[in-house]
């Protein structure tokens, strides 16, 4: 047998001596909200201070732990979860699957998208819900509940679709999210082709019809599996610039964000800033609805 040959040969054994378990790293990010979560469904559920907010905490975990496990299932080898909710530290390490990394605590630069960058290959959004302003929509609101409003270039989103422009930033596609009937379709004017489970369907913003529990996490399961298996990334999606207009509910909030020498006041409600990157764009758009205190 000839040299070439030979190296030829040896090539091949080591090829079919490599372990047949190794796979490519597959990076998943999840966010996840509370009000879009199976089986919530009142307003004593949504913060510490509620009596059912433990029973909350559970239900919260149950639906990201079938994400989680779908994830897994798809391919994903390090997936990063980010509690979303309030507080943002409703999720325990004891209760959420034992594989993932848990990003807690509301003092964060990116809020909901903390922690996310162009080494992700997909993104899941589980327990989110409709923007504010939506007349049906179960807890619908945008942050904090200051906002009557928020608009980026133009379109009015929520948090879902503003998450979705920072994502797509990073060219990280938005394969799947779960929440209320209504939340899933507005998700679909920023991400055409999200993978939508709807886990309730909105009667109005507090009446709702629940599905059943063991239904709902098998279908997150299985949709996370099938979406992380044939995501693909895309190129970074990076704008001239990033026009943000901010409506408040209280015009003493507007009246304070001109601090900011790039924040125009519009209407006594209603302030306009531009950036050149979303993600100073989203840092901005934080602030100004989370920790502008008027009490």
């Amino acid at each position: 047998m000839t040299r070439p040959s030979l190296l030829v040969l040896a090539l091949g054994l080591l090829t079919l001596a490599a372990p047949m378990s190794a796979q490519r790293p597959m990076k998943v990010y999840i966010s996840v909200d509370l009000e879009g979560i199976s089986g919530v469904n009142s307003d004593n559920q949504t913060s510490a201070a509620g009596a059912e907010y433990g029973r909350a905490r559970k239900l919260m975990v149950d639906d990201a732990n079938a994400a989680i496990r779908g994830a897994f299932d798809g391919g994903a080898t390090d997936v990063v979860v980010n509690d979303s909710h309030g507080s943002q530290r409703n999720l325990l390490p004891e209760d959420i699957d034992p594989r993932v990394k848990l990003i807690s605590h509301s003092f964060k630069r990116y809020g909901m998208m903390e922690g996310l960058d162009s080494s992700f290959h997909a993104i899941i959004f589980v327990g989110y819900h409709a923007k504010a302003g939506s007349p049906r929509g179960v807890f619908a609101h945008t942050g904090s509940g200051v906002l009557a409003d928020l608009q980026i270039n133009g379109v009015s989103v929520g948090e879902g679709g503003m998450n979705a422009v920072l994502a797509r930033w990073y060219g990280v596609p938005v394969v799947m999210v779960t929440g209320d009937d209504v939340a899933v379709e507005e998700q679909r004017v920023t991400v055409p082709d999200v993978r939508g489970v709807v886990v309730k369907r909105a009667i109005n913003s507090r009446a709702v019809e629940l599905r059943p529990l063991v239904e709902t996490r098998r279908e997150i399961q299985q949709a996370a599996k099938e979406s992380v298996a044939s995501a693909r990334k895309s190129p970074p999606e990076h704008l001239a610039q990033y026009t943000v207009r901010m409506t408040f509910r209280d015009p003493t909030i507007p009246e304070v964000a001109t601090a900011f020498r790039e924040v125009r006041l519009v209407t006594p409600t209603t302030v306009e800033f531009t950036r050149d990157a979303m993600p100073d764009a989203y840092r901005l758009i934080r602030v100004l609805y989370r920790f502008i205190n008027t009490d």
